[in-house]
């Protein structure tokens, strides 16, 4: 029997995420569909938020019977879809104690074709509507926030961030870019939102099947196993596991940081010729 004030170590205490509020910005498909799904099944409140009011649908339709969860069609992209978000949080949820910032986007050419309105589309969506609507759920996010319970921001970034991507065989100069600001941003929001009872932390996944990665698991598989230590792609709960993590009692210290999730992709090419 534990003595009186002494530590509980059990995995029921230490990975509790029940009856947090969490928002997730692309909630309705890939790493966003996986991640609600897991904090719902862990008994967490979940809003997800998504551009196309079908796939809100869709998703509310799968996720409905696994616990208290609702959406908002809303392209985060752009201020006025940033201010529809914010304000069904000030009117429905008051509070929150998780935000992940997991919308993103993605384009492929040749330098010589690279065009500015693809590389803006990018930039603007995968950073700067980060660094928006983190600064706007600030007011939200602290005030649950305690020294023994800070809420969390989670910014998905990715693996393209740390290193140079090779097997999609088009270069993708500004999601690696964008990837690579996002994990720095990370760092900074970290130091400036501590005072607040806020810890910012990044996770990097490496490949995981969405809709990002159709194309390229159906043309790529055997390079993009290849260029794993682990030979092989990710599992969603390897996604969930590290989410629930960071957000439990378990990451309540770790602050400022990227954790990849990928095999080692990112620190070993395999054993392919660089292309």
């Amino acid at each position: 029997m534990m003595s009186e004030g002494a530590e509980n170590y059990s995995v029921n205490n230490l990975f509790c995420v029940t009856d947090k509020v969490v928002v997730i910005t692309g909630g309705t498909s890939g790493l966003g569909l996986m991640m609600a799904q897991g904090l719902l099944e862990n008994g967490a409140e979940v809003v997800i938020a998504s551009r196309k009011q079908q796939r809100c649908s869709l998703a509310l339709e799968q996720l409905a019977p696994l616990g208290r969860v609702s959406a908002v069609t809303t392209d985060i992209a752009n201020t006025e879809g940033r201010n529809m978000l914010v304000d069904y949080i000030a009117s429905e949820c008051g509070t929150i104690d998780v935000l992940i910032n997991n919308a993103g986007t993605n384009f492929g050419a040749e330098l010589e074709d690279y065009p500015d309105a693809g590389f803006e589309k990018v930039i603007n969506t995968n950073l700067n509507a980060v660094f928006s609507l983190t600064r706007d759920l600030v007011p939200y996010l602290a005030e649950s926030a305690s020294a023994s319970d800070p809420s969390r921001v989670i910014n998905i970034g990715s693996m393209d961030g740390i290193h140079v991507p090779i097997v999609q065989r088009v270069p993708t100069f500004a999601y690696s870019t964008s990837k690579a600001a996002l994990h720095h941003l990370t760092r900074t929001l970290a130091v400036h939102l501590a005072p607040k009872h806020i810890t910012v932390n990044a996770v990097a996944p490496g490949f995981f099947a969405s809709r990002m990665t159709d194309y390229v698991f159906e043309h790529y598989l055997d390079d993009i196993e290849a260029d794993c230590p682990l030979k092989r792609t990710g599992k969603s709960e390897e996604i969930v596991g590290i989410v629930i993590y960071l957000m439990s009692a378990a990451g309540a210290y770790t602050n400022g940081t990227t954790i990849p999730v990928d095999g080692g992709t990112s620190i070993s090419k395999g054993h392919r010729e660089w292309m």
